[in-house]
């Protein structure tokens, strides 16, 4: 599939168990195209408690390296506690890139800095277990990435339409 095919392309995923789980959206954009732009506007404009980063790895600050294609993430929970803080940019991040890297690896998108990944991350200000963290953003990047590219499958869609009346939200308690 081409770069312009991929811009703009949208998925979700959710990896682990609460509290340690993980939500993500991803959108992949085309260096140069509008989306790729929005993503760079938000990455120059951060707000507090929501900082964007360039998905990095390494075992310390001096040999980080930039996860390939470029990754940029976004925290969706406020980070303002020092363990959420921990694991928002440290577990969630180097999960996020492996997930990445892994899309790379099974052949879904190339590593090349003509295309960028922008994810959304969520991370439960409980979460305690930075491995438990770090795999599930890792599951949850590579599903996302995985529709993005392959789309969604139209009878889960229509299945959505048929049960429209008695769908459930985990965060709603209403009836």
């Amino acid at each position: 599939m081409n770069l312009d095919d991929l811009d703009g392309r949208v998925g979700e995923g959710w990896g682990g168990a609460a509290p340690n789980g993980s939500h993500v959206n991803v959108v992949l954009a085309r260096r140069g195209s509008t989306t790729a732009a929005a993503a760079l506007t938000m990455f120059a404009q951060p707000s507090p408690g929501h900082t964007p980063v360039l998905c990095c790895v390494g075992a310390t600050q001096a040999d980080y390296e930039p996860i390939w294609p470029p990754t940029l993430m976004m925290n969706k929970a406020t980070a303002t506690k020092d363990l959420h803080q921990t694991m928002t940019w440290g577990a969630a991040q180097l999960g996020i890139g492996q997930g990445v890297l892994d899309a790379v690896a099974d052949g879904v998108i190339a590593a090349t800095g003509d295309l960028y990944v922008l994810v959304a991350v969520w991370v439960d200000e409980r979460a305690s277990d930075e491995t438990a963290v770090r795999k599930a953003n890792r599951a949850a990047v590579r599903k996302a990435i995985g529709l993005c590219v392959a789309g969604r499958d139209p009878s889960a869609a229509a299945a959505l339409v048929e049960r429209r009346d008695t769908l459930q939200n985990p965060f709603y308690s209403g009836s």
